[in-house]
């Protein structure tokens, strides 16, 4: 039986005295409401003056025409009616590009060439969900050195499409679907996923006659792979390009993180330069690190051409050309690119370019990938872009998204 003290003391312990019987406080909380869901992408559009684009004038705009007049050629053949892309109908019709494209002026002058790009095109601001912001990166024309056939020094081979790869078109399937595609092979009467770069690495293809090249170093064939096209320079000084064909259907994994998450190579100094380093300098441990990345690149031969040869089929301009999500914008559309160059916060990269290629890693309404060009230089720069900023699409006048 307990006394009145006693009583006492329980009591104010089971009410909190805490200072005569110290104990945890188990305080049963609400639960946490979900986060907002974030809302699906979609480009957005709104119309501005071409004194509204950053820098517009500073450019001469004659030099991305040319590149234009690339993209012109891509609509011989095709219906008046049709829009310019599927997935972008309010981009306008085959007819009104054309019109456009034929009154483009030969070799025009700075200000020739603004002048028709100002009569021609109407500017709208591109966004996401009304956010303008996004990702620009750089890429580059790889240069490898190649033999037709293996021998000691060239072992590493670049290969065709394999008869068993299956691409399917998602968008024949369901409307919110266009504009994607799997890869894979048939096993059973089902679509299965394709080996990755592991197993194809292994000898998988081996023996199948599908060995377009031979390549001296596995580093730069897994850099090709990254950029999906480059020049192969070959032992009796010819040079042959090579332009992507098709892949596995795994998806695009980029090493570069691991590095610098595995405190390999630190963040400030990561590029494509850092990476390639430090895969010659690691051959031990690079394959297991490219094998990382499952995405396998199928090559073709491109005969000829006054450069690589883009998504949309014509010869990439350094400079000039970007690679954009065609789910969002359609190939062959003149855009104002307002961003910075590479390494730099400040230094501004504002300039005429038009959307001819895409890339696995090139993904949402506003993000680019700007070609530079080949060789080391084109390297150099391509590896260290990582840029922030924003861009205008230039429609017909005609058009009225």
């Amino acid at each position: 039986m307990l006394t009145g003290v006693a009583l006492l003391s329980a009591a104010l312990g089971f009410l909190g005295g805490r200072h005569l019987f110290p104990r945890e406080v188990v305080r049963i909380e609400p639960p946490a409401p979900p986060p907002p869901e974030k809302p699906a992408e979609r480009l957005t559009l709104a119309p501005v003056s071409f004194s509204a684009l950053p820098g517009w004038g500073e450019d001469d705009a004659g030099a991305a025409l040319g590149a234009f007049a690339r993209s012109c050629t891509r609509l011989d053949g095709q219906s008046p009616e049709r829009p310019l892309a599927a997935e972008a109908p309010s981009a306008g019709t085959v007819a009104q590009w054309r019109a456009l494209c034929a009154a483009v002026p030969a070799k025009p002058d700075k200000a020739a060439a603004q002048a028709f790009i100002e009569r021609w095109f109407q500017p709208y601001r591109a966004a996401n969900n009304d956010d303008p912001s996004g990702l620009f990166t750089g890429y580059y024309e790889a240069e490898l050195k190649g033999a037709r056939g293996r021998d000691g020094r060239f072992t590493t081979p670049l290969y065709r499409v394999p008869n068993d790869l299956v691409l399917a078109d998602l968008g024949q399937f369901a409307a919110e679907f266009k504009g994607r595609s799997i890869a894979g092979r048939v096993e059973g009467g089902r679509l299965v996923r394709y080996a990755d770069r592991a197993a194809i690495d292994g000898g998988l293809l081996e023996g199948k006659g599908l060995e377009l090249l031979w390549v001296d170093d596995p580093v730069d064939a897994f850099f090709l792979h990254v950029q999906g096209s480059g020049k192969v320079l070959l032992p009796d000084g010819s040079a042959t390009r090579v332009g992507f064909a098709g892949h596995n259907g795994h998806g695009f994994v980029p090493i570069g993180r691991m590095l610098i998450d595995s405190g390999k190579i630190p963040r400030e100094k990561m590029s494509m330069q850092a990476v390639r380093d430090w895969l010659r300098a690691n051959p031990d441990e690079a394959r297991a690190l490219m094998h990382k990345n499952p995405r396998y690149i199928f090559f073709r031969e491109v005969a000829g051409g006054d450069g690589p040869v883009g998504a949309q089929g014509v010869a990439l301009t350094p400079g000039r050309s970007l690679a954009v999500d065609r789910r969002y914008v359609p190939l062959g559309v003149p855009i104002w690119l307002d961003t910075t160059m590479p390494g730099s916060t400040d230094k501004k990269l504002r300039r005429l370019v038009v959307a001819q290629d895409t890339g696995g890693a090139i993904l949402g309404p506003v993000r680019g990938d700007f070609f530079w060009g080949a060789g080391e230089k084109a390297l150099e720069e391509a590896g260290r872009m990582r840029s922030k900023g924003g861009y205008y699409l230039l429609l017909p006048k005609a058009a009225a998204p």
